[in-house]
C-alpha cells in the first residue's frame, strides 16, 4: 500500500505540475485571445440574460438558469473555504491575485466548453439531452481521437467517488463534529437520506433543489463576509496592495507563516484556483448540455459566469476576510484557518464557516452525482443509471466515516487527467467555438 500511495502522489506531482498549470492558463489565454476578449466585455450582457431566460427558450431538460446553478452546486464546495485558505496559507497573499487569474482565462474556457456541449449534445435512450467533453470529442473529431473521450468518462466516473462524493461527505461530518459536536455516524446517515432524495430523482430534480440552495447559501455566505468587509473598509486598500505586491515580490516569513516565493504564490494560487472553479476540467458543460436553449453561444455566456461568480466573487470574500483578520500569520491551514478568520471579526464566525462548508459540500455532492451519472451512461448505456445512483448513494455514509488521505490523493490526480482530454479537445474545436461566436455577434447586429 506504501508503494502505491508513493506512486499516486509522484503521478499526483507529474499532472499537477508546470506543464499541467500552463496548459490550462495557456488554453484559457488562446481561447480568450481568440475571443477577442469577447467574455470579459460582456459579464454584464451574461447577467442580463441569465435572469431574462430562467425558463429558457428550446429543447432541453432544465433551464439555463438552473444548468448554471447545477455546475454551480458542484464548483462552489470545499475550495471555496479550505481551498482559498490552503492558497494563502501556502503561497502568502500573492495566492490570491492569481486565483483571480486564473478565474479571467477561465471564463473563456468555460465559455467554449459550454458552446462545443451544446452544439455537439445528443438524446440518450430514454430522451434525456447528454452533453459534455466525451460528447463533443466523439461528435467533433475525427474518430481516431475517440479514445479521448473515453478517456474522459473514465476519469470522470471514478473521480467523482473521491473528489465529489467521499472528500465532501467526510468534509461534513468534520464540521459538523468539530462545532458541534454531532456524531459522524449520525451525519452519515442524515446525508444519505437527504443525498437519496435529491439524486434518485435525476437532474431535474437536482437542478430544482440547486435552483433554490445555491443561491440562498451564496447569499448567506456572502452577506456574512460582506459585514466583516465593510467593518473593517479602512484596512481594505492595504490588503489589496498587500495582495498584488506578494504576487510579483513573494511573502517574507512573519509569524507562524514560513514565508512564500513568487513561484509558491503561482503555484498555489493556480492549481487551487483551477480546484475551485473547474475551468478546464470539463465538468461544468455536462451540466450546460441539460440547458433549454437552442443557441451555443447564449449558454456559453451564462456558463462563463459560474467562474466569475465562484472565484472571483465567493473566493474573495473568503481571501479577503482571511487577510484582514491576520490570522494567515497564525500557521494554521485549510478550512480551520477560514474559520479562525471570520471568528476574529464577527462573533460566531466559526458557525458561519462550518454552516457554509455543510451546504458547499452537500451541493457538491449533488452536482457530481449527474456529472459522474452521464459519465458512466457514456461507458455502459442507460441501463447503467439507477445502479449507478444507488452506489452513489451507498458511498456517502462511507465517505463520512473513512480516513481519506489516499482517496483524496487518487481523486485529485484523476481529477487532473480527466483535464488533458478535455484541453486537447477544446484547442482542436477552438476554430468552431470562434466561427459561432461571430455568426451569433453577426446574427445580433442585423
Amino acid at each position: 500500500m506504501e508503494t502505491f500511495e508513493r506512486l499516486v502522489s509522484s503521478l499526483n506531482g507529474l499532472v499537477w505540475g508546470l506543464p499541467m498549470l500552463v496548459l490550462i492558463l495557456g488554453t484559457g489565454l488562446y481561447l480568450m485571445l481568440g475571443l477577442r476578449l469577447m467574455p470579459l466585455r460582456n459579464i454584464g450582457r451574461a447577467f442580463t440574460m441569465l435572469l431574462a431566460g430562467r425558463r429558457g427558450e428550446g429543447e432541453g431538460d432544465i433551464s439555463p438558469f438552473q444548468a448554471l446553478m447545477t455546475s454551480l452546486s458542484a464548483t462552489i464546495g470545499t475550495g471555496n473555504i479550505a481551498g482559498v485558505a490552503t492558497a494563502i496559507a501556502l503561497g502568502g497573499p500573492g495566492a490570491l491575485f492569481w486565483m483571480w487569474c486564473t478565474a479571467l482565462v477561465g471564463m473563456a474556457t468555460k465559455y467554449a466548453e459550454a458552446v462545443c456541449a451544446v452544439h455537439y449534445r445528443e438524446r440518450d435512450a430514454n430522451g434525456d439531452f447528454c452533453g459534455g467533453p466525451m460528447y463533443y470529442i466523439k461528435n467533433g473529431l475525427p474518430s481516431h481521437w475517440r479514445w479521448l473521450a473515453v478517456a474522459f468518462a473514465l476519469f470522470g466516473a471514478i473521480a467523482g467517488f473521491g473528489i465529489g462524493n467521499s472528500v465532501q461527505a467526510n468534509s461534513v461530518a468534520d464540521a459538523l463534529d468539530s462545532s458541534f459536536g454531532i456524531d459522524p455516524r449520525i451525519t452519515g446517515f442524515c446525508l444519505l437520506v437527504a443525498v437519496a432524495a435529491v439524486v434518485l430523482g435525476g437532474v431535474r430534480r437536482i437542478a430544482e433543489v440547486a435552483g433554490v440552495l445555491v443561491p440562498l447559501m451564496a447569499a448567506l455566505y456572502l452577506i456574512a463576509g460582506l459585514i466583516i468587509i465593510i467593518g473593517s473598509l479602512g484596512e481594505l486598500p492595504a490588503v489589496i496592495a498587500l495582495v498584488f505586491e506578494s504576487a510579483f515580490t513573494g511573502t517574507a516569513a512573519t509569524g507562524g507563516f514560513a514565508g512564500a516565493a513568487v513561484w509558491a504564490a503561482i503555484r498555489f494560487g493556480v492549481a487551487r484556483g483551477i480546484f475551485s472553479n473547474e475551468a478546464g476540467l470539463g465538468s461544468a458543460p455536462i451540466a450546460h448540455a441539460a440547458a433549454k436553449t437552442d443557441s451555443p453561444v447564449g449558454q456559453g455566456m451564462v456558463a462563463m459566469l459560474g467562474t466569475f461568480i465562484d472565484t472571483l466573487i465567493v473566493c474573495s470574500i473568503t481571501g479577503f476576510v482571511i487577510l484582514l483578520s491576520g490570522a494567515w500569520t497564525s500557521g494554521e491551514n485549510g478550512a480551520a484557518l477560514s474559520a479562525a478568520a471570520f471568528d476574529q471579526l464577527l462573533p460566531g464566525g466559526q458557525y458561519v464557516v462550518s454552516i457554509g462548508l455543510v451546504l458547499f459540500a452537500f451541493t457538491t455532492i449533488l452536482g457530481w452525482s449527474y456529472y459522474c451519472e452521464r459519465c458512466v451512461v457514456y461507458l455502459f448505456g442507460v441501463k447503467a443509471e439507477l445502479p449507478f445512483r444507488l452506489l452513489w448513494v451507498a458511498a456517502v455514509p462511507l465517505g463520512a466515516l473513512a480516513n481519506l488521505e489516499l482517496i483524496w490523493l487518487v481523486a485529485d490526480t484523476l481529477n487532473a487527467m480527466m483535464a488533458l482530454p478535455n484541453l486537447i479537445a477544446l484547442l482542436l474545436l477552438s476554430p468552431v467555438v470562434f466561427r459561432l461566436t461571430r455568426e451569433y455577434r453577426a446574427t445580433n447586429r442585423a
